[in-house]
């Protein structure tokens, strides 16, 4: 793992994996909620972690120099041990194809994604869009080879080794497999986002 300054106030952990990026959100996180870290924002992506707001940044990167975060052994946060059940109807246009490249069939994909835990590793991509890691790479499933130019707010979707669900409508290219009423992004709400990171889930049938 390596750690560069961004800017003025913020540090970038580059991580070998997306288990890395976990294990270093979740004991940042923790040690923000110790005050052994202070830092106005954690932001997980795919192979980096941002620490934002940090008032020394050359202090704290000293601090971390030499940190395993996969050997602390620390306990998880409350963040980390939520869990947001989604209700979903399993009715997407893109089911018969997700279980068509599962080598299955429909009734057999939709006990297979209500039976996995999901975690939010990172948002992006819209306000409120939680990229939900779970999947195992077997059953990794490709984009669209042509977006859709609207999808509805509330489908649930799986692209690559993740599952997601749109908070608003808008373009997207993901194979869409359900939907929920669930509101999942409120800019009046604290925080706005439904789902964070570190947020278990399960897309509970409904």
């Amino acid at each position: 793992m390596r750690i560069r300054s961004v800017g003025e106030h913020a540090l970038l952990f580059d991580c070998a994996d997306p288990e890395q990026v976990e294990a270093v959100r979740a004991e940042l996180w923790r040690r923000r909620e110790t005050g052994e870290v202070t830092a106005t924002e954690i932001v997980p992506g795919v192979r980096t972690v941002l620490l934002d707001g940090v008032p020394d940044p050359a202090l704290t990167a000293a601090l971390l120099v030499d940190w395993n975060p996969a050997e602390t052994g620390a306990g998880p946060s409350a963040a980390d041990t939520a869990e947001v059940l989604v209700p979903t109807v399993y009715d997407g246009p893109d089911l018969a194809a997700v279980a068509e490249h599962w080598g299955t069939d429909v009734p057999e994909v939709v006990r297979r994604l209500t039976d996995l835990r999901f975690r939010v590793a990172f948002c992006g991509f819209a306000p409120g869009f939680a990229y939900l890691s779970g999947l195992p790479q077997e059953w990794s499933v490709p984009r669209l080879a042509s977006p859709r130019t609207r999808v509805p707010v509330g489908s649930v979707a799986l692209a690559g080794r993740y599952a997601g669900i749109y908070p608003t409508e808008s373009p997207g290219g993901w194979q869409l497999v359900g939907r929920t009423d669930m509101q999942l992004f409120d800019v009046d709400a604290d925080p706005p986002a439904r789902l964070t990171p570190g947020t278990r889930v399960r897309l509970v049938q409904r």
